[in-house]
């Protein structure tokens, strides 16, 4: 199965919620990841309810972490970036312009591939960066011999395989009715052991 099935579904999620461009990633937190390094962001504040792999990435990439007590619904900025945790959301034409709307395919999802994700943007340069960041700091469809590798890229990019079921999947649900996430579908982060041994940790400093 060829890369051609990524670009594919790329570019049928872009037009489904109105975005210019799609890259493909393997998991929507990977997709914010790199969005962060691509912006060489510092600090990370985030809302006490959301999944736990998000706050985790201030461990990951050695950046601050704060946190934020927000009634969001459908995705939540992260701090006062133009970076969005998208990942429950599923709306025709709700890209918002200038921003990174990252959003996932997990079994959950409405689009349930079992693992994915993809970040919505609006700017071709960046789009160019991050499909290779995405991919090793390769250039997709080059093959490894032929290509000039100039950054440092990570191993986050989507499987032909998954992009093939992503577009099948899309005949089915694009136009359902997507269950409606918030805050409310999370606990609070805060009161589990492995956050409130740091917060303690940084108040003792």
């Amino acid at each position: 199965m060829s890369f051609n099935s990524i670009k594919k579904f790329e570019d049928k999620i872009a037009e489904f919620f109105g975005a210019p461009y799609a890259v493909a990633v393997d998991c929507c937190t990977h997709g914010i990841e790199l969005c962060l390094r691509r912006q060489n962001i510092k600090c990370i504040t985030v809302p006490k309810r959301t999944y736990l792999s998000i706050p985790f990435l201030s461990h990951k990439l050695n950046i601050e972490l704060k946190w934020k007590d927000e009634n969001w619904e459908d995705y939540y900025y992260i701090g006062d970036t133009n970076i969005i945790d998208a990942a429950v959301l599923w709306k025709k034409n709700s890209y918002i312009p200038n921003t990174f709307m990252c959003i996932s395919f997990q079994f959950k999802k409405h689009l349930p591939i079992g693992r994915g994700g993809m970040i919505l943007l609006d700017n071709f340069l960046l789009y160019e960066k991050l499909k290779r960041l995405a991919h090793d700091g390769r250039t997709r469809g080059v093959i490894q011999d032929d290509d000039d590798v100039t950054e440092i890229g990570y191993h986050y990019y989507m499987t032909p395989e998954d992009a093939a079921r992503g577009i099948l999947l899309m005949t089915d649900v694009q136009d359902t009715i997507s269950r409606k996430w918030s805050y409310k579908n999370y606990k609070d982060l805060t009161e589990l052991s492995v956050f409130s041994r740091k917060n303690n940790a940084q108040e003792s400093a």
